[in-house]
């Protein structure tokens, strides 16, 4: 027998709360205060949340995978995400020769990377967290281009070396 509960407006109480609590406790994610909100330093962690390669060869994809970070960390307009989604997909068949593994990657990449999600791994996330779809102005470009240079010096074999992915 199905119990009726007298009180069914705390059940909806209940509810309500706890999606105020988890869309608060989101919107936390990614903010910087206007002091920091420039352009954060490159990072990569290769397939995010996803493995970067086979038990036998670690790193078989991971480049695809630091390639696509580079291209989510500086952000841009929806049509060079899709390029960028596009190229991990062609990057990890041709790596692997394993259309599902491919698309898989891709769909997740889709599924996942939207710029309104307050995530590290939002499309732009180099940016403030609520920059969306915006083209690269020449200046932004410039930020990039010299946080990429201080990268590249600090981590000049990358993240799949530096991690011991590779063999």
């Amino acid at each position: 027998m199905v119990q009726i509960s007298p009180y069914p407006h705390r059940s909806l109480l209940s509810a309500l709360f706890a999606l105020l609590a988890v869309f608060t406790l989101s919107s936390c994610f990614g903010y910087r205060p206007p002091h920091m909100a420039g352009l954060v330093a490159f990072t990569s962690d290769g397939c995010t949340l996803f493995p970067d390669g086979t038990v036998k060869d670690r790193d078989k994809w991971c480049g695809c995978c630091q390639t696509h970070d580079l291209a989510y960390w500086q952000g841009g307009s929806e049509d060079e995400r899709q390029q960028a989604d596009t190229a991990l997909r062609d990057c990890v068949l041709a790596r692997t020769h394993d259309p599902e593994l491919a698309k898989t990657m891709y769909l997740g990449a889709r599924a996942g990377g939207h710029p309104t999600f307050p995530t590290w791994y939002r499309w732009g996330y180099g940016w403030p967290y609520g920059r969306g779809y915006e083209r690269l102005s020449k200046r932004e470009k410039l930020q990039i281009q010299k946080q990429l240079a201080d990268y590249a010096k600090k981590h000049p074999a990358g993240y799949c070396v530096e991690n011991n992915i590779a063999p």
